[in-house]
């Protein structure tokens, strides 16, 4: 098999290990398949500011696709270089089906520069606390909404997307990475997925010519759309059965396992 000319790669779960670290082995895989020509794309939930000393640490520099296929992001000018938001109106009438479908909801919105979260809404990611800010009335803001946050104590990610998804339609996407009883929301047709496509047709790269790799729902269209998708063995149930390529966990270095095979 040619070796694939880009290696799309989720963070958390996936590239990282359980202390959310980069291997030093993982990291020579990559550099391994960089010095062969491969384009090594960070495709994440994840917003901007949250993957700069990951790249570091990776040693990857180029695109990164965040806020599951929100934003593009130049690592090396550190700068969105495009955003595909939801448009105001649509996050009025998201408000208001989530309110009559989901128990108790509570909202926040990503920006890519920061959270703003209505009352109530806890801090979940601490290590981004300096970024987050309780706000009166989140649906005064007029700040770009990335994503759509909506967390409803008690209550799985699984059960809230069933219910969510009925109740939404085509009116937005949702899905739900690993932080436990949210639903990420973005605008319709804006997935990690619709992003890598969109980056892999203007590099001239055929879907078949991507390796990649991931672990939650939000991860699933990614690895069906590239040649050579990949599950981690740590995969939601829906990755594992959906996707016939798996490969070791996060924490065996799945992702090198299978760079180091395919760029040898």
């Amino acid at each position: 098999m040619t070796a694939p000319r880009l290696v799309a790669t989720d963070l958390d779960g996936t590239l990282l290990d359980s202390a959310r670290q980069v291997s030093p082995r993982t990291r020579a895989a990559l550099q391994r398949a960089a010095a062969a020509g491969a384009q090594i794309v960070i495709i994440t939930a994840r917003p901007p500011r949250n993957i700069l000393a990951i790249a570091e640490q990776a040693g990857v520099g180029g695109l990164a696709l965040c806020s599951n296929g929100a934003l593009r992001y130049d690592l090396t000018a550190k700068t969105v270089t495009a955003a595909s938001p939801l448009e105001p109106a649509t996050v009025g009438k998201l408000r208001d089906l989530l309110r009559e479908a989901l128990p108790d909801p509570l909202f926040a919105i990503e920006t890519g520069h920061g959270v703003l979260m209505e009352p109530g809404y806890p801090v979940l990611v601490p290590e981004d606390a300096p970024n987050r800010r309780h706000v009166a009335d989140l649906w005064a803001e007029t700040e770009p909404v990335a994503k759509l946050l909506v967390r409803c104590e008690g209550h799985t990610s699984d059960e809230l997307f069933t219910a969510a998804t009925a109740a939404v339609g085509e009116l937005a996407e949702i899905t739900y990475s690993g932080i436990s009883s949210v639903l990420e929301i973005s605008a319709p047709g804006v997935t990690k997925a619709t992003a890598l496509a969109a980056l892999c047709a203007e590099l001239g790269i055929a879907p078949e010519q991507v390796v990649a790799f991931g672990d939650m729902p939000n991860d699933l269209a990614v690895l069906a759309f590239a040649g050579h998708g990949y599950a981690m063995a740590n995969s939601h149930p829906s990755v594992l059965a959906a996707i016939p390529r798996h490969t070791l966990s996060n924490d065996e270095d799945g992702v090198a396992a299978v760079l180091e095979t395919l760029y040898s």
